[in-house]
């Protein structure tokens, strides 16, 4: 017989306060990653964001992405919610995927959501689809397109300052999720509202640097908030800076960087010949608005040169937001609440 949900809430409220707020579980060695640590892609948490997916319809074989996602917990299995945002459309596609204790799972986003480009927000859930406070989650994406980018990029972490979020039950349709460690009530971690590329090299040398930023936010019932407006200034690596802006009503910029993006004075190939780099910071415009994001090179010549480097990574958090603005003012995502179909 499958134990109700009411049951299990109780249970992982007993399992939390006897020993996973205070900190370890006595199986494992060393201390554990604390809870109210920064957004990471070397830690477990309640919401993972992968920064990017993407797949063909037609020719899957060169382009796709597989999904990696791991329930970290030894006690129990966990819900988790699985949000596909389309980066050009901001439309949501969602399904649930359930894991038992210790368990990994992998899909290809072909199956899934085939032909979009876009990032994947996981949220652990109960089986009603309220959000759970259970810090276990880890996973990655393998990545390759057309273009010859490819990477295998770790899915991004926050926790969940909380065990049972108090703002839902099983009559609730939706619920809100907010970033703010200074916030009270249900909140997860801080999420960036400043990130880095720390090195660009030169497109003269046969690189081509693409730069996927993701805004984190919106009602995920209806659709994804866009970024609209971003500040970014790009930096040689003499010290000179040139800034930019671009203002766009998709919710994910995926773009080589180029002389046509971003649009400076001088333009990059001037800013960044050959033999040299460079390095970037962008910035949300508004001070709620979260973003998140990746950076991966391709260089035909990895083979053959030895100064030529193909993979990425997730870019670099320069500052975060919504500390001390208050719950109602942080960035926040809203989710819609029903049941899982498994377990």
């Amino acid at each position: 017989m499958r134990p109700s949900s009411r049951f299990i809430q109780l249970l992982f409220t007993i399992v939390t306060l006897v020993g996973l707020t205070a900190g370890a579980r006595s199986a494992d060695p060393g201390d554990p990653a604390q809870f109210s640590s920064s957004i990471s892609d070397q830690k477990p948490g309640a919401i993972l964001f992968y920064n990017l997916y993407s797949s063909s319809v037609t020719t899957p074989r060169v382009h796709d992405t597989r999904v990696n996602i791991t329930n970290t917990w030894s006690l129990l299995g966990i819900f988790v919610h699985l949000f596909f945002v389309d980066g050009e459309t901001c439309g949501v596609a969602d399904a649930y995927i359930c894991l038992t204790r210790n368990q990994t799972a992998s899909f290809l986003a072909s199956d899934l959501d085939p032909g979009v480009t876009g990032f994947l927000i996981a949220v652990t859930t109960n089986s009603t689809g309220c959000p759970l406070g259970l810090n276990f989650l880890i996973g990655d994406a393998y990545v390759k397109l057309p273009t010859g980018h490819a990477a295998n990029l770790a899915a991004e972490a926050v926790a969940a300052q909380f065990i049972i979020f108090d703002d839902c039950d099983p009559n609730s349709v939706t619920a809100t999720l907010f970033f703010d460690q200074a916030g009270i009530g249900d909140c997860y971690n801080q999420l960036p509202r400043v990130l880095a590329v720390d090195n660009i090299p030169s497109r003269a040398d046969g690189n081509d640097t693409l730069l996927v930023v993701n805004r984190i936010g919106g009602d995920l019932t209806t659709g994804a908030s866009p970024l609209q407006a971003v500040f970014g200034i790009l930096y040689d690596d003499a010290e000179n800076a040139a800034s930019f802006t671009f203002t766009t009503n998709r919710c994910q910029l995926i773009t080589s960087i180029s002389d046509s993006f971003p649009r400076t004075a001088p333009r990059f190939d001037k800013l960044v010949p050959s033999g040299h780099s460079g390095w970037m910071k962008i910035w949300a415009g508004a001070e709620n608005v979260a973003i998140l994001g990746s950076v991966i090179n391709f260089n035909p010549n990895a083979g053959t040169e030895r100064n030529a480097y193909n993979g990425g990574h997730n870019l670099h958090k320069l500052r975060l937001n919504g500390f001390g603005a208050g719950t109602s003012a942080a960035p926040n995502i809203t989710i819609p609440v029903f049941p899982s179909s498994c377990f």
